[in-house]
């Protein structure tokens, strides 16, 4: 058997699923972007959509752009962790890939809504940490849609007149950020989950590690 020294610097844990949500144009994608980017334990659930692929977007990386019968086939086969209709169009996470990266001790971010974190939730509720970044102000988040330039005034409107029941759904989360700053955010998001990786209940590999310290202790 391992002595503790040997298993303290490798103990295993169960991966967690970052779940993170906000109204549109609340910065989620922004901060969610810039987490991938400084922490690569953390993989990107990659979700499907019948949305239309916007210019900036590319296939496989932002989402899969499946068509609506796939997307049928895939929730009625049970293919889908969640899935919601949001602003008319579907999305979905698919499930192998996530309970592979839970299994194997892997972090996957989801930039999800809160229809999709709620099914989460119930599925694998001691996987999730659940984040909601709040606007500062509704004229703050109505100026960030149209910076974005990348949906008609139609679809923006529609996006703000959502924006109230999305935001009423903020007392669900286990953490809330108001996204003022920028840099402070995501500050916020990365202590939350060096706290996270480090519970107890997401560490199955404390066991051996407790173990052997207990052995020394009768020699």
């Amino acid at each position: 058997m391992a002595n503790a020294a040997e298993i303290a610097g490798n103990i295993k844990r169960r991966g967690l699923m970052l779940v993170i949500s906000s109204p549109s144009g609340a910065g989620k994608s922004t901060i969610a972007r810039n987490v991938l980017e400084a922490d690569k334990a953390i993989g990107l659930s990659v979700s499907v959509t019948t949305r239309k692929r916007r210019p900036s977007e590319i296939e496989g990386v932002h989402y899969h752009f499946i068509s609506i019968r796939e997307f049928e086939r895939m929730r009625d086969t049970d293919a889908l962790l969640e899935w919601a209709e949001v602003h008319g169009n579907f999305y979905g996470t698919p499930r192998e890939p996530v309970e592979t990266a839970m299994a194997e001790g892997r972090d996957m971010l989801f930039d999800i809504d809160w229809q999709g974190a709620q099914q989460l939730q119930e599925k694998m509720s001691a996987d999730v940490v659940s984040i909601f970044i709040l606007p500062p102000s509704i004229d703050e988040l109505q100026a960030r849609l149209h910076r974005r330039a990348e949906d008609t005034e139609e679809v923006i409107q529609t996006r703000l007149a959502n924006a109230r029941a999305e935001i009423e759904h903020w007392r669900e989360y286990d953490y809330v950020i108001v996204n003022d700053d920028l840099d402070r955010a995501f500050s916020s998001l990365k202590s939350i989950v060096s706290a996270e990786r480090l519970r107890r209940d997401r560490r199955p590999g404390l066991f051996e590690f407790v173990n052997a310290l207990m052995e020394e202790t009768r020699r």
